[in-house]
């Protein structure tokens, strides 16, 4: 049988891809501090003693060491893995993302990971999978992630990308026409002629972005161009040539001709709110960021230092630049691009995540920045009322050098960036696991709290509605990132403040008035974006266990699941519009109806039934019925 990528690693790894599910044994884990804390906490509190897969813990959101907090985290973090069995990834080290490729990859293999951008790996072969951090425990203790069988996009790649379009573009231009939910339940995998004329930095990129149409997964074939890639990393054992076979299936196909990519850049305020950067030309600019886990590699860092060279930012423009990995940014230096930049007047921030997430580097009020990130929701960045645009490193740097959005194709000839032989080695700054666990002392400092478990499903649910959302709402607006909130990922109940104040500023004042029970109506992809578990967490700890949506994002649901609350779809739509805060909702014979996987809930504030639909898989429906899958995995470790 011709088969694709996805298949043949499935095939390689004894999973059967033509089942409904799943259960996925990796070869690799990878979890960064912002959500390693309450994965090393549930593994305790499973007892665990030892993990099962190669597991990698980055430090590498939670670098701002402002108070004990962070610190006590990466000092619990650093004892626990050796104590559990884990290597630990120092801070400065680099993002988790980046560092990974660098440094583990590999063709074949499969990697989960506590974290949404995950499916970067698949830039070198590698089926990569974002999971919830329960999710993520669950797996380091041996148990298999269970994941619905992805239908599989073939994207052919055919030409070659035009002077100043890079993969950023690519990714641009597929978000506009898949949208922000039309990867969910899918994985994206290229092939065709035009993949060998795609750099790893490129194919990462758009692997990495591929989390923000919902995939699944990303992957693109490994070809001359990843061994080259590993060797540079010194690993040239680690590759393996891996393709789809000659007229492989797919559910659906793409052909997109990389000739006829321009410059594309994403407006205000989401990933799929793209326009060429011609039609924009002209906003100004107050701050410019190359960076993130998506744009840090060394071919990023390096044109935008070709653009800027012998030239000054412009005098209005605060450009910030975060190397994605040590390793990279060493080579910066050693080549010459790093004076070249900082000569241009560019701030060297470190090798971490940072600006993404609101850490550091917020605009100004009102200010428009330019980012190479990967998400631009309203208030994302730190500053509520900025406008944040994405777009490549090329259209970053020409931007930086004009003061407003301008397209980089103005700049003349392109450079060619060659890849280095090799780079610097970086192993001092890997702890790995004690030779000694039993004397490893694992100290919790006063931040660091238990994480809440979920309650048993109860016969009779009667939850009032006490949130109703639109579409797209996404983790950000459910619980927000930046530095504030990242040094409280320990702590889910000093989080409880600011749960929901991006929908309602006057949600937190209302905590002490809930009822035991309550429940949300969302929109379509509701939980869209970060894979953070805290988004259910926060919420969970003061009483919501239900929510009812038009459609949600994946990992959101299984959030949910893994933490006893109800994830319930409507069957018909405009019932939605039907429903208002404060109704109340009543579901009778709650377990019986949980089994059928059909729910009618009733308004009781309107006096009408609308019908609901679960999709549960027998295992979904015993982690609800149990009150989780923390107390599922005790259960089944006593």
């Amino acid at each position: 049988m011709r088969m694709n990528i996805f298949q043949k690693i499935c095939d390689s790894h004894k999973l059967d891809w033509k089942e409904p599910e799943l259960p996925i044994i990796p070869d690799q884990v990878l979890t960064p501090d912002a959500t390693a804390t309450p994965v090393f906490l549930q593994l305790e509190a499973i007892g665990i003693k030892k993990i099962k897969p190669f597991t990698v813990t980055y430090m590498d959101h939670n670098t701002l060491q402002v108070g004990f907090r962070n610190a006590d985290d990466h000092r619990y973090l650093k004892a626990v893995a050796a104590k559990l069995g884990a290597t630990y990834s120092k801070p400065g080290n680099g993002i988790c993302h980046q560092v990974h490729l660098e440094n583990f990859a590999k063709p074949g293999q499969i990697l989960v990971g506590s974290d949404s951008h995950t499916p970067m790996a698949g830039a070198v072969g590698m089926l990569s999978i974002g999971a919830g951090g329960l999710d993520v425990a669950s797996v380091m203790s041996g148990e298999p992630l269970f994941v619905k069988t992805p239908k599989v996009v073939g994207v052919k790649l055919e030409g070659k990308l035009p002077p100043w379009s890079a993969g950023k573009d690519v990714i641009l231009y597929l978000l506009k026409l898949l949208s922000v939910k039309g990867g969910v339940g899918k994985i994206i995998e290229f092939f065709g002629p035009g993949v060998e004329n795609l750099s790893i930095s490129d194919r990462a990129t758009i692997c990495n972005m591929s989390a923000e149409m919902g995939a699944t997964g990303c992957i693109f074939p490994s070809d001359g161009v990843t061994a080259r890639f590993l060797k540079s990393f010194g690993r040239p054992d680690d590759w393996q040539a891996l393709s789809g076979d000659d007229d492989a299936a797919y559910d659906e196909t793409i052909k997109i001709d990389l000739g006829g990519i321009e410059p594309m850049i994403a407006v205000p305020h989401s990933p799929d709110n793209v326009k060429k950067v011609s039609e924009v030309e002209g906003v100004p600019l107050s701050q410019v960021g190359i960076g993130s886990c998506t744009n840090s590699s060394f071919k990023d860092l390096a044109v935008a230092a070709y653009v800027l060279d012998g030239k000054d930012v412009h005098p209005d423009v605060d450009l910030v630049i975060s190397p994605g990995s040590r390793r990279t940014a060493m080579k910066i230096a050693e080549s010459g691009y790093l004076q070249k930049l900082m000569a241009a007047g560019v701030r060297i921030l470190e090798n971490t995540c940072g600006p993404c997430n609101g850490v550091g580097q917020s605009p100004a009020s009102s200010g428009n920045s330019l980012r190479t990130y990967n998400r631009n929701y309203k208030g994302r960045s730190g500053t509520l009322d900025a406008s944040v645009y994405l777009a490549s490193p090329e259209t970053a740097a020409a931007s930086a050098l004009f003061g407003c959005i301008t397209d980089p194709r103005k700049l003349g000839l392109y450079p060619g960036i060659p890849m280095p032989e090799s780079f610097p080695d970086n192993s001092n700054m890997f702890i790995l696991p004690a030779e000694d666990p039993e004397n490893v002392e694992v100290v919790k400092g006063p931040n660091i709290q238990p994480m809440p478990l979920g309650s048993p499903l109860e016969t009779r649910l009667e939850c009032p509605v006490k949130l109703k959302a639109g579409d797209n709402i996404t983790t950000d607006h459910i619980l927000p990132g930046g530095a504030e909130m990242l040094s409280l990922r320990s702590n889910v109940p000093a989080s409880v403040p600011y749960v929901f104040n991006r929908l309602d500023p006057d949600f937190a004042g209302r905590v002490d008035t809930l009822p035991k029970q309550w429940t949300i109506v969302g929109g379509d992809n509701f939980g869209q974006g970060s894979s953070r578990e805290h988004a259910v967490m926060v919420p969970l700890l003061i009483g919501m266990k239900m929510v009812i949506a038009k459609s949600f994002a994946r990992i959101f649901r299984q959030n949910l699941i893994n933490f006893g609350a109800v994830p319930l779809v409507f069957q018909h739509p405009e019932d939605y519009d039907k429903i208002e805060t404060d109704d109340r909702l009543v579901i009778d014979d709650a377990i019986h109806q949980l089994k059928t996987g059909k729910v009618k809930v009733t308004n009781q504030s309107k006096n009408f039934t609308f019908e609901t639909v679960g999709n549960f898989t027998d295992r979904e429906k015993e982690l609800i019925l149990q009150g989780g899958l923390l107390n599922y995995l005790r259960l089944k470790n006593i």
